[in-house]
């Protein structure tokens, strides 16, 4: 059943300790299946019930699954498993358009921001007891939240907006709740749900976001959570519309306890404007990184909220990090306060290239998606095959494995390193390697 592994440890925390470690290194491997849980106490001369508890702890970190009579055994994709390793690797003389990095020369220069923020540590140094939130940063934040039509609401500040999802999903859900998740969708949040103990439950996409039919099967299936990508969906580039924001919302309404989670990371990206679904339910939250517009480096979100699930946010957070350096809040306040980057430029030149990459591929009958942001998603039969076939061509891109649950195939070329002299000949590579796609939506 384990091969040459044999499970050890006295106590629950030990064997689910012994049973994790053995999953990350790669002795247990997925979907293997573990001895029953009386046995495994019988072999290790403990309690039924201690063997019970560890197995319950496994499950609850996204370790092992349990299917009644069929036992229990290694997750398909252990949350000990990053989706991060499902890569190819770009051998020398390879285009890599797989690591979903934006364009260097989109970013702006820091000198001046960093300069400004070093000035503000010196005139006025955070100490102990000072407030979490600089209020510039939160009235900056609070203006473009409002001008997009995102409730009224306190202000936050994350590590990123990874941070902001994993806090909220921790203070207001228990181990083993079900949260509804966008699939394909962003390979962090599909392995974050499960290493938290929660449910992942795929909710099917489209060039204008989830599909109101599948939220409504979640939620009626009993899903307590709703993750959402606002703009530049991460790997389709679907973005919410007016109408399927409207369609959302009335199935929000309809389930109110839901906690709804906005992440709008192609915030100044993107030229589309937001369509928040924020305030359709009692809980909820609209989430907003600058990675993608400013540089991965400045790992800050901000975020806001109803009232209660931000307070509870920013309360586990004093507890923990305590505050998020004010270094980094000046540095993006004054890139947001002198227009460092200008979003039009920046959206239209990513849409540029995902337009002519897509066209291209239509004269090719081959379908491709990509409405907004810098990632172009194409169904493909055999994702593997495609992938291997393009590396011998000459590029790199990302197994669509990193971003599935329950959909089909597919492959992501993240376009922020394409010029108008590639897109034709990486067209042709495409259509030699995944061939045409018939599927409109990613179910």
């Amino acid at each position: 059943m384990l091969g040459e592994y044999r499970i050890t440890g006295r106590r629950a925390a030990d064997i689910s300790a012994d049973v994790e470690r053995a999953v990350g290194e790669g002795l247990l491997e997925p979907g293997q299946l573990l001895p029953p849980m009386r046995q495994l106490a019988q072999d290790l001369g403990v309690n039924p019930n201690t063997v019970s508890a560890a197995y319950r702890t496994l499950r609850e970190r996204g370790v092992i699954e349990t299917d009644g009579r069929r036992g229990s055994r290694v997750r398909a994709r252990p949350s000990t498993t990053a989706r991060e390793r499902i890569q190819v690797v770009a051998p020398p003389g390879t285009r890599n358009l797989g690591d979903g990095n934006p364009d260097t020369a989109l970013l702006p220069p820091l000198d001046d921001a960093l300069a400004f923020a070093a000035r503000r540590a010196r005139e006025e140094p955070a100490l102990y007891g000072t407030d979490a939130v600089r209020p510039e940063l939160a009235r900056l934040a609070r203006e473009a939240f409002t001008a997009d039509g995102v409730p009224a609401g306190p202000i936050g500040v994350t590590s990123g907006t990874l941070d902001a999802i994993e806090r909220l999903l921790t203070v207001w859900l228990r181990a083993g709740d079900a949260v509804a998740v966008e699939d394909p969708g962003w390979g962090a949040v599909l392995d974050l749900v499960p290493a938290l103990g929660l449910r992942p439950v795929p909710v099917a996409v489209d060039d204008d976001g989830p599909l109101p039919d599948a939220v409504e099967r979640a939620l009626d299936g009993g899903a307590r959570a709703l993750i959402v990508t606002s703009r530049a969906q991460n790997p389709t580039g679907a973005a919410l519309g007016a109408r399927r924001s409207r369609e959302l919302r009335a199935v929000l309404a309809r389930h109110p306890q839901t906690l709804l989670i906005e992440d709008d990371h192609g915030h100044h990206i993107v030229g589309r404007p937001p369509h928040p679904l924020a305030g359709a339910t009692e809980r909820w939250a609209f989430v907003r990184s600058a990675a993608k517009a400013y540089g991965p480096d400045l790992r800050l979100g901000v975020f806001t909220g109803d009232p209660v699930g931000v307070d509870r946010v920013l309360g586990r957070q004093r507890l923990a990090a305590g505050w998020v350096s004010h270094l980094l809040q000046d540095t993006v306040t004054h890139l947001w306060r002198t227009g460092a980057v200008d979003p039009r430029e920046v959206a239209a030149s990513y849409g540029t290239r995902r337009d002519a990459l897509i066209a291209a591929l239509a004269r090719r009958g081959v379908t491709a998606h990509g409405r907004s942001g810098m990632n172009v998603w194409i169904p493909v039969p055999d994702e593997t095959g495609a992938v291997a076939r393009l590396l011998q061509s000459g590029w790199a891109v990302a197994p669509g494995a990193r971003f599935r649950l329950a959909s089909p195939q597919g492959v992501r070329v993240t376009v922020s390193r394409l010029t108008p002299a590639d897109t034709e000949h990486l067209a042709d590579a495409l259509a030699d390697a995944c061939g045409p796609a018939v599927s409109r939506h990613y179910a």
